[in-house]
């Protein structure tokens, strides 16, 4: 048994750590916002999970260092808007060499940083790992199969964490390329904005695989650029994780994205969604990553101007569809 602190109470947090304590480990929860912790406290349920129980022996707290002093592990699973402050927050409460696994996905965007160069800036004397992939909260914390991935920097950190984690409905592989598995899962949220704007539009099926499609090889273009690995970006924290972002309404993303696409600004579509809709915070990263390391992005940058802007959403698909004409595969020779 490992007592194993989560950072952050949302629905991504409180999904791991029903999954986790099923696994027979001792589970803290502990969250900024007294009021989410109050009602974990009295009624043992997320209002975004109904139906999916936490166990009577949780402990839910508003005190850092009772979840973070004396933890095999800690699961840092707040928004990656709030990742920073939180690193900061515990930065003085963690022990040299203690393991903190990030399990959001984005990327800041004064900085340009992922979420675990950021964990790391703030807390140099963690051991810092990444887990990523298809994974909607609603259905792990209803306990059907899913296949993840564990990243970090050496193997034996990678094989405790999987080793922690894995059980008969979430299997979990394990990497070293911790740069494309996070790559892949803030970039996706980014190109399933769109796919949920084509869906808005009222578009069909060879719309979304398009977009998946070209998608990839945007995000695996850059991804490549800055580290990460072809590899990577064709198993479950690239290609698996985008298809299940762009098609399943589970996704907050897509959603949102659907409502940008009937005509709501994105300001109305986020507060619809009543959820962190990440692809938002991630799509100016995207592009000034873009910029920085060359690479074109034309689907990220269509969904940029939409967002940011003012470009009408059909206008964006017109002008992608209208770009000047390409060879899929330039390296193929004839």
């Amino acid at each position: 048994m490992a007592r194993i602190g989560i950072l952050g109470g949302g629905s991504w947090g409180i999904a791991l750590a029903v999954l986790l304590h099923k696994n027979g480990h001792q589970i803290c929860v502990w969250s900024a916002l007294e009021a989410e912790i109050n009602m974990l406290r009295e009624q043992h349920e997320h209002r975004m999970l109904p139906g999916v129980v936490l166990p009577e022996d949780t402990v839910f707290t508003t005190r850092a260092d009772q979840a973070v002093e004396g933890k095999d592990l800690l699961v840092m699973a707040v928004a990656s808007s709030y990742t920073r402050e939180t690193a900061a927050r515990i930065s003085g409460l963690v022990q040299p060499g203690q393991r903190i696994v990030n399990v959001a996905k984005g990327i800041e965007e004064g900085t340009l940083m992922t979420l675990s160069e950021i964990i790391e800036q703030e807390i140099p004397q963690a051991d810092v790992a990444v887990l990523s992939g298809p994974s909607h909260a609603e259905e792990v914390g209803k306990g059907l199969p899913t296949t993840i991935v564990v990243g970090a920097k050496t193997q034996a950190t990678a094989e405790y964490i999987q080793n922690l984690f894995m059980s008969e409905v979430f299997r979990v592989y394990i990497s070293p390329d911790v740069a494309g598995i996070e790559l892949g899962g803030a970039l996706k949220n980014v190109v399933a904005l769109a796919a949920g704007i084509a869906d808005g539009l009222g578009y069909g099926d060879n719309t979304k695989a398009a977009l998946i499609t070209r998608g990839i090889t945007e995000i695996a273009r850059l991804g490549i650029a800055m580290g990460g690995k072809f590899e990577t970006f064709c198993g479950l924290t690239g290609i698996g994780d985008l298809i299940v972002t762009c098609a399943s309404m589970h996704s907050r993303n897509r959603r949102a994205g659907i409502l940008i696409g009937q005509g709501k600004s994105c300001e109305e579509a986020m507060a619809e969604v009543k959820m962190v809709v990440e692809g938002v915070h991630s799509a100016r990263a995207a592009m000034a990553l873009a910029r920085k390391y060359d690479v074109q992005l034309p689907i990220i940058e269509q969904v940029n101007q939409v967002l940011f802007e003012g470009k009408s959403a059909d206008q964006a698909v017109k002008d992608l569809m209208l770009r000047d004409k390409k060879i899929e595969v330039p390296a193929f020779p004839w």
